[in-house]
């Protein structure tokens, strides 16, 4: 005859594999979960949702500062061109056409919104 301690024990240990595969269960289901969320909506995360025409605006009212260039992911040239104010307005004016004509696009990818 088991004694009260070994049968407590016993369902201790047996409650603890029960939530331990439960748990497992629940990180495997939310991980598919996540896949299948990432797989349906991959447009969402190109480009962080940049705008083709907020680019545009931030060029012609702050080119010369480079902020159009932070606006579109690229840190390090918009340093450089805030350090040089934009080439003395040449490098603005490129990227301003760059920007209209949709060559100088955000680092990620696509716009989100275009002209």
């Amino acid at each position: 005859m088991k004694t009260a301690a070994t049968l407590t024990k016993a369902a201790s240990i047996e409650e603890k594999s029960i939530t331990t595969a439960s748990a497992k269960a629940e990180r495997r289901v939310a991980k598919q979960m996540i896949k299948q969320t990432l797989k349906k909506a991959p447009e969402a995360t190109e480009a962080g949702g940049k705008s083709q025409v907020v680019a545009l605006v931030l060029a012609i009212l702050v080119g010369g500062l480079g902020i159009h260039r932070f606006y579109l992911g690229y840190t390090g040239i918009g340093i450089v061109q805030l350090l040089t104010l934009g080439g003395c307005g040449i490098w603005a004016l490129i990227d301003l056409i760059r920007i209209i004509t949709g060559d100088l696009k955000p680092k990620g990818g696509e716009y989100a919104k275009k002209l």
